[in-house]
């Protein structure tokens, strides 16, 4: 069975931004988790293209909207290359077969009765591409999020009869799992709870836009397009445009990972979409918060934006990964600071798992030539080897509730503890007695096995600081967490080289 999971497919109104990159590498961490697992993955990642927004962009820069949407859709799928984002699928949704599957897609839901004729009245964001039902009363409103006044929209649209869901949506949304975090899905709730209204999927006079079928000027509202981009995405390269064949390469989705701004859309529209279109909708939907900067709110205008390129050029993804997923417990807001981001990864990273592999190897090779190999070697009962075992009993649940926050905690305890029994033994005095150099061979064995077991850990995290580690104690990368998490796998007597650090520290004197 295929676990597909998605980040959202990313809005070409602009290049990424560190919002995007902290949802992506969310999702990267986990497709990376279960694939250690041994499980088949399909992530999918990719960029919403059509709209309103984007056709008034693109004018702004005399662009021909494709033009427009070419150039940011290449910086998306170029700065997921860049940080080693390890999605199988990057969908756009100006893909020739995409505009197929959503035309393919409306006829069923057409022919179940849910497409009505109907007038659209009211304050519109074209920023959120969204109306404002809160503002109707307003005179002259903005949008909450955007801070721009809203448009008065009235004109003839097609409408999804979602009224009609109202009880099947109460009951996928009432499922415990379904929305994640909890305080998500009490936000859902209570909208469901106020009567689900049909909502506009079409609008006329807006040429960028896939064309509705049968329906003259109308093209199709954004979101009833974008949402579909998950089922496309699931084509193989050679595959025929045909939504049957694409639902059974790996539908349902189990997993939606999104901003909490767009959670209605995920959690109540998409699902009755798929019900009344006769398809499973998604297993479930987590909706995580916002990023803000040492406690404001970011945004070019108040010139306090993080450029992920610029971040990835000065601190590394291992760092940035590891600051993101180890700092803010995902789901909740979270804010960066650049001290606490140098103070995290110096301590953590550069010292606390760095130096514990680079002292450990230098003593390895001094006293044993490499890895020791004593008489006896330290078995699973002993106190690292607990410990490493109680880390990776948590692993499925963390993972599972997306905790990536507790995890990284627990491999970095493991660490401490490694550095602990290394001062509570302190080797390089027992050395000095020839009689205790079979114990310290045994002690410098438990601590190098509990590093690897570290780096292991690490593989889902950390990608590229866990193969560095697992090379300099001789080893390839992390592939299968069934096997690699048992103790006891370093090869007694293997030769080690030269210990280098595998993360520098981080000295910045400038602002990110």
């Amino acid at each position: 069975m295929t676990f597909t999971l998605t980040t959202p497919l990313y809005y070409v109104n602009d290049r990424p931004h560190i919002g995007s990159v902290y949802t992506t590498l969310a999702v990267d961490t986990l497709a990376r988790f279960k694939r250690l697992r041994g499980e088949k993955v399909m992530f999918i990642t990719g960029c919403d293209e059509h709209g309103q927004k984007i056709q008034r962009t693109a004018e702004l820069a005399s662009l021909e909207p494709q033009q427009h949407c070419d150039t940011i859709s290449d910086a998306y799928a170029a700065t997921w290359a860049a940080w080693g984002i390890s999605n199988d699928r990057f969908i756009r949704t100006t893909d020739p077969r995409h505009k197929l599957l959503v035309a393919q897609f409306f006829e069923r839901v057409q022919a179940k009765g849910d497409i009505v004729e109907g007038r659209q009245q009211g304050w519109y964001c074209v920023a959120c591409e969204e109306y404002k039902d809160d503002a109707a009363s307003a005179t002259a409103p903005d949008c909450p999020i955007h801070q721009r006044p809203l448009e008065w929209r009235d004109e003839l649209n097609l409408f999804f009869r979602l009224s009609r869901y109202q009880a099947e949506i109460e009951a996928l949304i009432s499922q415990a799992d379904f929305i994640r975090p909890a305080s998500r899905r009490h936000e859902v709730e209570n909208f469901v709870q106020g009567g689900l209204k049909d909502f506009s999927i079409s609008r006329i006079n807006l040429p960028w836009g896939i064309p509705v079928p049968g329906h003259g000027e109308h093209t199709f509202y954004v979101w009833f397009d974008a949402l579909l981009g998950y089922i496309t995405a699931l084509l193989e390269p050679d595959d025929p445009a045909d939504l049957d064949v694409a639902l059974a390469r790996g539908w349902p989705a189990q997993l939606h990972v999104i901003g909490k701004d767009i959670l209605r859309f995920h959690a109540v529209y998409w699902p009755a979409m798929c019900m009344s279109a006769g398809i499973e909708p998604p297993q479930a939907v987590f909706g995580h918060g916002f990023l803000t900067r040492e406690g404001q709110k970011m945004g070019k205008s108040l010139g306090n934006s993080l450029d992920p390129m610029r971040l990835l050029d000065i601190c590394g993804a291992d760092a940035v990964r590891w600051y993101l997923l180890r700092d803010i417990q995902f789901g909740d807001d979270g804010d960066i600071q650049q001290q606490r981001l140098l103070d995290l990864v110096n301590n953590d990273l550069a010292n606390t798992i760095g130096n514990l592999l680079n002292r450990t190897i230098a003593m390895a090779r001094k006293w044993f030539e490499g890895v020791p190999n004593p008489l006896q070697l330290p078995d699973s009962q002993h106190p690292l080897a607990l410990g490493a075992a109680a880390a990776s009993a948590q692993l499925d649940d963390h993972y599972g509730q997306l905790a990536f926050q507790r995890a990284a905690q627990d491999v970095l305890q493991l660490a401490i503890a490694a550095n602990g029994y290394l001062s509570e033994r302190a080797p390089w005095t027992a050395i000095k007695d020839p009689a205790k150099q079979e114990q310290v061979a045994e002690d410098i064995y438990a601590v190098l096995e509990t590093t690897r077991l570290v780096g292991v850990l690490l593989a889902a995290l950390l990608p590229d600081l866990s193969a560095r580690l697992l090379a300099q104690l001789g080893l390839p990368p992390a592939s299968d967490w069934q096997g690699q998490l048992h103790w006891g796998q370093l090869l007694p007597g293997q030769p080690l080289e030269e210990p280098t650090p595998i993360l520098q520290r981080l000295e910045l004197e400038e602002p990110l």
